[in-house]
């Protein structure tokens, strides 16, 4: 068999398989374009930002485990993007919440990944397509993190 030219999928590639590839390649480009924060210190950044103040809500948010996220969070207060504070009559949660300069940064990312999106999604000659399809794949992934995060009654005891 003859391999398949650089850059085209291998021929028994589904459409699924290349949409798959695809995603994994527009990640790397939205990465490369986020500037000066990786896209999980950004996915960290984006949680706190829309409410979520606990690590271990942001790690139950992201599907992350509590390490993964804590070593995150180490690392944005470390460079002054988050800030860690005391929640009244519990001393041992922490509440996160971005600084001016995490603010800053994310929105200079998401500007930035943004327009990238926008370029790669007009070359398609189909961008509001792209974009709802988008979108809509947010909204679904949303929806099944949360049926995973809810108590399941109809497991066997």
């Amino acid at each position: 068999m003859v391999p398949p030219a650089a850059g085209l999928p291998a021929p028994e590639a589904t459409e699924t398989t290349r949409a798959v590839r695809a995603l994994i390649r527009l990640s790397r480009a939205l990465e490369r374009r986020a500037g000066e924060i990786s896209l999980a210190h950004y996915r960290v950044l984006m949680a706190v930002a829309q409410g979520d103040e606990r690590a271990s809500r942001v790690a139950e948010r992201l599907a992350l485990g509590k390490p993964a996220v804590s070593a995150s969070v180490e690392a944005l207060c470390a460079r002054g993007l988050l800030a860690r504070s005391g929640y009244a009559g519990d001393q041992r949660s922490i509440a996160l919440a971005l600084t001016p300069a995490g603010q800053d940064l994310l929105e200079e990312a998401e500007a930035a990944m943004s327009a990238e999106l926008e370029v790669l999604a007009e070359r398609t000659g189909r961008r509001g397509e792209i974009l709802e399809a988008l979108s809509l794949l947010g909204t679904a992934i949303e929806e099944r993190a949360a049926e995973r995060r809810r108590p399941s009654y109809d497991a066997p005891s």
